[in-house]
């Protein structure tokens, strides 16, 4: 299977990578990776897609490129549109055109986060951003459907396994939570900043303890998106996490615990910092089945492993 990968140097692309280079799948040359130079969200004309297409012949896209910047899209929402809707768009339409499979990763952040039932968000529940960053995923989950139900695929459902082959183009959208991993600094890294700069001016931690979400480490995200095209048919919708729930205090208690720091912690609600975007504070997805049925591991067991390689 030909696979390529947008935004494969990022965090996400560059876990995918590994986990396509070791799927028996790809074969001895690997997946491809579409850095900025090869596929740029500023200038995603159909043109510049349809050569990448015809030059590269993949048989499937994950596409991992974003603006996830969610203050920065909340500060030029237009920007954030053209970057994650229009985009995603113009890429879903020039494959399904050519009868090409797509996987796009979206976020949580569709879904409003006022839930209060203490249930996740599910894929069949009514989206509902807050924020122009969710806003601008949800256009273009939006915009890749229309293109692959044009093209003769069925109307995006949640996902459920099925046997045989493929009649139509595949889009699955694949929806997460709170990534971390190496990289730019992540979550448990800027903690671990802000711990130490809390030590030096003995104040204690401030953690937001009103905001909750699925935090999930991108190798295990990664390592799920390999399992779906493993499978074979993987059209839907996903909801993929690492299992279990957390606040933001009692995530960053985790990291402190984990790297032994010993600092006092303020829980505060979010609205202790003024920001430009309005996160959900409700960021819980309900996990759709894996093709094996098993869940993804416990996000505790999955940050041990991020700190033990911590960089």
């Amino acid at each position: 299977m030909r696979v390529a990968v947008t935004g494969a140097g990022g965090r996400l692309g560059r876990a995918l990578m590994a986990a396509l280079a070791d799927a028996p799948f790809t074969g001895l040359s690997g997946p491809m990776g579409w850095s900025r130079a090869d596929i740029d969200l500023d200038d995603a004309t159909p043109e510049r897609i349809g050569r990448l297409l015809d030059r590269d012949r993949p048989e499937v896209v994950v596409h991992a490129a974003a603006w996830t910047d969610v203050d920065g899209c909340a500060r030029d929402p237009e920007l954030a549109q053209r970057r994650n809707g229009e985009a995603t768009g113009v890429l879903a339409q020039e494959l399904a055109q050519r009868g090409l499979d797509l996987v796009a990763i979206s976020t949580n952040e569709v879904f409003d986060g006022r839930r209060v039932d203490g249930r996740g968000y599910a894929p069949s529940d009514a989206t509902g951003p807050l924020n122009p960053y969710g806003a601008s995923k949800l256009a273009g989950e939006e915009l890749a459907r229309q293109a692959y139900t044009g093209a003769g695929a069925p109307a995006l459902e949640p996902y459920e396994r099925h046997e045989g082959v493929p009649d139509a183009p595949q889009l699955a959208i694949v929806r997460t939570a709170w990534l971390f991993g190496p990289g730019q600094p992540d979550f448990p890294m800027k903690i671990l900043a802000a711990a130490e700069r809390a030590q030096v001016a003995h104040e204690p931690l401030k953690a937001v303890n009103d905001e909750t979400g699925c935090p999930t480490y991108v190798a295990d995200l990664a390592e799920a998106v390999v399992e779906l095209l493993w499978a074979g048919r993987f059209a839907g919708l996903h909801h993929i996490v690492d299992s279990g729930t957390a606040t933001r205090a009692a995530w960053a208690r985790e990291v402190l615990r984990l790297a032994r720091v010993q600092v006092a912690i303020e829980e505060v609600p979010a609205s202790t910092w003024a920001r430009a975007s309005t996160p959900p504070q409700w960021a819980v997805l309900e996990p759709t089945p894996t093709p094996s049925g098993d869940p993804l591991r416990a996000w505790q067991a999955a940050l041990a492993e991020r700190m033990a390689l911590r960089r």
